[in-house]
C-alpha cells in the first residue's frame, strides 16, 4: 500500500501574517491561489488522495474555500482548542492516522516532489520521518525557523532556538500512529503539546527520522516579509520543475463535514 491520505493542520490564527483583513492564514494568497491550496496540489501531484484538513479559527471559512476542489478527496475536522500548541490539531485527526500519512503545516510550499519522496519509504516501516533542508544558509527567516541536529539519519535535537543545528525542518512528515502515542503522551501530562514535543519523544525512543532535500525549493510564509519571498519564488525558474504536472482530468470531490 502506498500513502493516500493527507493531514494539513490549518487551525491557528496566523497573527504575524495579519493584514487587518481578517483573512485566516491558510487562505491568504500567494501567486493568485490560497496557500492550502498549493498545499493540496502538492498532495495531489504525488498521488495522495485523500486530505484531512484540521480547522479551528474560522474554520467554518476555510470548509466554505475548499469547496470544489477537483482531485482529491477533503475531510475536514474540527479542533476546538485551536489556542492551544499545534499538536493538539494532529491529536484532532487521530483517528485518521491509524496508517502512515503525510503531515504539512498549511503555511509551507512545497513541490510534490518533496512529497513523492516521503511515499517511497515502505509501509512496514513504523518510524516517522521528517524532511529536513540541510542548505541553513539558504533558509528564508532563519531566526524562526525550527531548527534540526542531525546523527546520520536519526535527529537527536529539534527547537527553534537550537544553537546546535545542521538542518531545518522543512514543515512535512511522513508520520505513523507512533507520533499520535507519543503526542498523548505528553498531552495527558500538560494539557497541551506541540508537534516538536511529539517529535522529541519519538526521537528519544529512536522512532524519528530525517529525509533530506537539499536544493529542493520550499518556504515557510509566516510574515509579510515571507509571503513577498514566496510570491517571487514562484514567480521565478526554480519553481517551474516543481509545478503539480496536469494528469487525468479529475473528478470534483466534496468536502466532507464533521458530525454534528
Amino acid at each position: 500500500m502506498t500513502v493516500r491520505r493527507g493531514i494539513i493542520l490549518a487551525a491557528g490564527l496566523g497573527s504575524r501574517l495579519a493584514d487587518g483583513s481578517g483573512v485566516p492564514k491558510p487562505l491568504v494568497k500567494v501567486g493568485g491561489r490560497p496557500m492550502i491550496r498549493h498545499v493540496l496540489s502538492a498532495f495531489r501531484g504525488a498521488g495522495l488522495t485523500e486530505a484531512v484538513v484540521v480547522v479551528g479559527f474560522q474554520g467554518d471559512r476555510i470548509r466554505r474555500a475548499l469547496e470544489g476542489e477537483d482531485g482529491i478527496r477533503i475531510d475536514v475536522v474540527e479542533n476546538n482548542e485551536w489556542e492551544k500548541a499545534n499538536g493538539v490539531s494532529v491529536l484532532a485527526a487521530a483517528t485518521r492516522i491509524d496508517e502512515p500519512c503525510i503531515l504539512s503545516m498549511s503555511d509551507h510550499l512545497y513541490g510534490p516532489g518533496m512529497v513523492r519522496t516521503l511515499c517511497r519509504i515502505p509501509d512496514s516501516d513504523p518510524s516517522c520521518q521528517l524532511l529536513v533542508d540541510g542548505d541553513v544558509a539558504g533558509v528564508f527567516d532563519i531566526d524562526d525557523a525550527t531548527k534540526v541536529r542531525r546523527q546520520g539519519d536519526r535527529i537527536v535535537a529539534i527547537g527553534k532556538e537550537l544553537a546546535d543545528y545542521d538542518g531545518i525542518d522543512c514543515g512535512v512528515f511522513r508520520i505513523t500512529p507512533a507520533l499520535i502515542e507519543a503526542l498523548g503522551e505528553v498531552h495527558g501530562q500538560r494539557g497541551d503539546c506541540s508537534l516538536s514535543d511529539g517529535v522529541r519523544k519519538l526521537c528519544a525512543g529512536d522512532r524519528m527520522r530525517a529525509v533530506g532535500v537539499t536544493g529542493e525549493p520550499w518556504i515557510d510564509v509566516d510574515t509579510p516579509q515571507a509571503l513577498r519571498a514566496a510570491t517571487a519564488l514562484l514567480g521565478s525558474a526554480r519553481w517551474e520543475g516543481v509545478r503539480e504536472t496536469p494528469g487525468r482530468k479529475s473528478a470534483r470531490v466534496g468536502v466532507v463535514l464533521p458530525p454534528a
